[in-house]
């Protein structure tokens, strides 16, 4: 499988890695200081960029016919534009806020957790969230995914990182060293709490949740999430 990584930081050399010891081919390695030159020679392209370069990556790939895994964060904004863009161009198109497979059993489990919580008014409901100081974007993608997992199985409207109104989830969003994601959340009542929490050691999570997801949407057409990657529905 041919892959073109768009974004080569930290994260872009760490799925290259993966990615050639899983047997693939890189065909470019897209930064900041050159072109999509070899874009169309891919089979799949995978995008951990930054919020304002994924827009311009992601409508690449679609233009160029090729599927496109996208774990960038914070241009969500253009999200239902990109969407469109897929369907007119038929194409591929994952994009997740967390790719790692023990954070998409974690949402999993946020959210059956969330159903059970959804009954017991004497609990309220709280996030953190700790990265390292680069991240530029807060609260993550993660911690927004994990407070829609609780909004849609709950009384719970909205998320907030203020001082939060009713119905709201609080956010705490933490940036330290060079922690590569921590995420808890936590139901507090006036007798005991019940917290639940992913720890990620480091990239390598991430990196091999994107090149599965990269395999598996070969050949498909449409818009996918990490669910049916890992067949979680």
């Amino acid at each position: 499988m041919k892959i073109a990584l768009l974004g080569y930081g930290k994260m872009g050399q760490v799925i290259e890695r993966i990615a050639l010891e899983r047997g693939h081919e890189i065909v470019l390695k897209k930064d900041e200081f050159n072109t999509y030159e070899g874009l169309s020679n891919a089979d799949v392209a995978i995008d951990f960029s930054v919020p304002t370069a994924a827009v311009s990556n992601i409508s690449n790939c679609f233009h160029a016919n090729v599927p496109v895994i996208s774990g960038t964060t914070g241009w969500l904004e253009h999200y239902d534009e990109m969407l469109a863009l897929c369907a007119a161009k038929n194409g591929g198109f994952i994009s997740s806020s967390n790719f790692s497979l023990g954070v998409n059993i974690f949402f999993e489990l946020n959210e059956y957790l969330a159903k059970i919580m959804s009954k017991f008014d004497s609990y309220t409901v709280d996030m953190e969230e700790i990265h390292h100081t680069q991240k530029l974007d807060a609260p993550s993608g993660t911690a927004i995914s994990l407070a829609k997992g609780v909004i849609e199985n709950s009384s719970y409207t909205n998320w907030t990182l203020e001082s939060p109104k009713a119905n709201e989830i609080h956010i705490e969003a933490k940036r330290i060293g060079s922690v590569p994601g921590t995420h808890t959340v936590t139901y507090n009542s006036s007798v005991d709490a019940i917290e639940i929490k992913h720890t990620a050691h480091n990239r390598e999570g991430f990196a091999l949740g994107a090149v599965i997801a990269a395999e598996w949407i070969i050949g498909k057409q449409g818009v996918f999430t990490m669910k049916d990657v890992l067949n979680l529905e």
